[in-house]
């Protein structure tokens, strides 16, 4: 279940915001001619490491968007909580606006129907060796800021020494380490060449990336990157800032200058004029401004919502829709998150113990109708899921670090959630986390509390930000009391949750890490040792084996390869117990306003609302003829 309406969105947000997960490719190539002792050298409109490329650049548009789709209109989306800042780069401080990086375009764009393909969007073409040792990028010459100003190579530069010097810590510390040099050929050309001594895949498409930013303001106004504001800088996307009322609402209107309307990856999309994005202070309030009309789409994320509550006059005579889309992109990694940097959560007994006492079955089929599945793996995807014993490849993978593993990674099936029965407590899991807890140390007291050997009490705070939660955690709440928990369950307001989300200030939260079909050098930014008091790593999770296997993800040469390192590394992890995994869900449940249309062959990997449907004129009148919206 995602904490809000707009998971995917507040993803990608997040994903740019920390510029730590680019994926990695190969590429559709035309090689340049060379001497018989010089390096080949490559230029491509695109790159995938390990694949070819589906679209070649005179492709009309990409296959899964309308591109007739009419330009105009409104849509209206939701989210709860409040916002003050609209720069979600300064990850340590401020709330930031959803949809904030929506005016800004990476170099390189993925797509929705392939798996690690990166095209030229803010270039024309990419050249590099096949050593892979430097990257340029042939700029287009036409790119414009939403301010009217030319981009060009100044501004790819720009960008890049402002994420170094005041961007987060682990991606700046990171990109030092990898980019030996930076240089502008000429207006419209820029190099990067990586040092010799790190891993070169990766790192094109880590480039690749960048999002590009405008110099000019920045010099001109004397804004930080780091730091919390209101302010956007121009962008060279479709959107820009039209209005907020902090707290309120966002409101985004499409540029009518926007340089990249006829570019065959951005034909039949960015069809909206403007998108409106409203503020509320709970869920409920939320569903109840949907049902009146108040914004024009939803996108559920509670169970009891979907299976109890769209029965509204609005839905009855037809005015919105409720469908349910599939999905295929990987759920997030979400679950009960143990703040692993405490003494307290270091004895994995004491953390399966915790674990056992969430009755998925329970609570699926009692409180979320039945409409999930459990989730067993950090990538729920046959492609790099573990299971069973490992074999093949990913069993020599793990044989090197036998003595650092225990035994029960090679010789017991990849680690499944425990079973749960019908009641909200299961007695046989209560028995089992009693053992669990006796081998970590603790016992009960006369007070049915559980003391160690010190006489100490395990006192735990659950945190929690949103009331929508609370029938979901009470119950796991209530079960770890009768373990004999000293457990509280705090509900906070927003801002104070990010506050000490960021400060890394909590025992226990429901939260995740997302995951993705392309792993590269963002993985050690998720689960690595030396970034584990990042952001990113929630649990601040560490083992020395998952960092060499995620180290050397950036040297296999085959997707096959990727897979069996994922693999060995979501078997470690999940032995390691760091996250009690809950469920998940494998499509989008949405509810609009019948005034929106989607094409027929929507894309693997995306949902799309605010990127390639479009809004019908027409039938909009019809609702505010019939009193539907307000």
């Amino acid at each position: 279940m995602p904490r809000n309406a707009l998971c995917t969105n507040n993803l990608t947000n997040l994903r740019r915001a920390y510029l730590g997960l680019a994926g990695i490719a190969w590429l559709f190539s035309a090689q340049a001619p060379l001497a018989d002792d010089a390096e080949k050298i490559i230029v491509s409109h695109g790159f995938n490491e390990y694949d070819e490329l589906k679209y070649a650049p005179d492709d009309p548009h990409l296959d899964y968007v309308n591109p007739y789709a009419p330009l105009g209109g409104e849509i209206s989306i939701a989210t709860i909580g409040t916002f003050d800042s609209m720069n979600p780069y300064a990850t340590g401080r401020g709330s930031w606006g959803v949809l904030s990086t929506i005016g800004y375009e990476d170099i390189m764009e993925t797509t929705s129907d392939e798996v690690g393909s990166y095209y030229c969007l803010l270039c024309e073409t990419i050249e590099y060796p096949e050593s892979e040792s430097w990257v340029i990028f042939h700029l287009r010459d036409d790119v414009t800021f939403s301010d009217g100003t030319p981009m060009t190579a100044e501004d790819v530069l720009f960008t890049h020494e402002l994420l170094v010097e005041q961007g987060t810590p682990s991606y700046a510390n990171y990109i030092k380490q990898v980019i030996a040099e930076s240089e502008i050929l000429d207006p419209h050309t820029i190099k990067f060449t990586f040092a010799e001594e790190v891993p070169k895949k990766g790192l094109i498409t880590q480039m690749g990336s960048l999002p590009v930013w405008s110099r000019k303001w920045y010099e001109e106004t004397g804004a930080r990157l780091d730091e919390s504001r209101l302010e956007i800088s121009p962008g060279t996307g479709e959107y820009m800032l039209d209005s907020l009322d902090v707290g309120r609402n966002i409101v985004y209107r499409r540029n009518p200058d926007y340089w990249g309307a006829n570019h065959y990856l951005r034909k039949g999309r960015g069809n909206y004029d403007r998108i409106r994005v409203e503020y509320f202070g709970d869920s409920s309030a939320a569903f109840e401004a949907f049902k009146a009309g108040e914004y024009t789409f939803r996108q559920e994320n509670s169970s009891i919502n979907w299976a109890t509550l769209y029965d509204f006059p609005a839905l009855e005579k037809g005015w919105v829709k409720r469908e349910t889309l599939p999905d295929g992109s990987l759920p997030g990694a979400t679950g009960f998150v143990f703040n692993m940097r405490l003494n307290k959560f270091q004895d994995r007994n004491l953390r399966l113990a915790l674990g056992h006492m969430y009755n998925f079955t329970w609570t699926n089929e009692n409180l979320q109708y039945g409409l999930f599945t459990q989730r067993e793996s950090f990538w729920e995807n046959d492609r790099l899921k573990a299971s069973g014993l490992p074999d093949g490849r990913e069993l020599e993978l793990l044989e090197e670090f036998r003595d650092q593993l225990p035994q029960e990674v090679f010789t017991e099936p990849a680690l499944l959630p425990h079973e749960s029965g019908e009641r909200p407590l299961d007695r046989q899991n209560l028995r089992k986390a009693l053992r669990f807890m006796e081998a970590a140390g603790y016992s009960p007291g006369d007070d049915g509390l559980l003391r160690n050997s010190q006489g100490e009490t395990l006192d735990i705070e659950l945190l929690e930000d949103t009331p929508a939660f609370d029938r979901i955690l009470l119950p796991y709440v209530e079960n770890l009391k009768t373990l004999g928990v000293n457990i509280t369950y705090n509900r906070v307001d927003p801002s104070q949750y990010q506050n000490r989300r960021q400060e890394n200030d909590f025992d226990m939260r429901f939260t995740g890490y997302p995951s993705g079909l392309v792993e590269g050098s963002g993985l050690t930014q998720k689960y690595g040792c030396e970034d584990r008091d990042d952001i990113f790593n929630p649990a601040g999770y560490c083992n020395p084996v998952v960092d060499v296997l995620a180290d050397r993800i950036l040297e296999v040469e085959t997707y096959d390869e990727l897979a069996a390192h994922v693999r060995a590394i979501d078997r470690i992890m999940r032995h390691d117990y760091f996250v009690v995994p809950v469920w998940t869900l494998l499509e989008n449940w949405v509810a609009y306003f019948d005034m929106f249309e989607y094409p027929e062959n929507l894309p693997e990997f995306g949902l799309g609302h605010l990127d390639y449907w479009w809004f019908n004129a027409e039938k909009a009148e019809a609702l505010k003829a019939a009193g539907a919206l307000r």
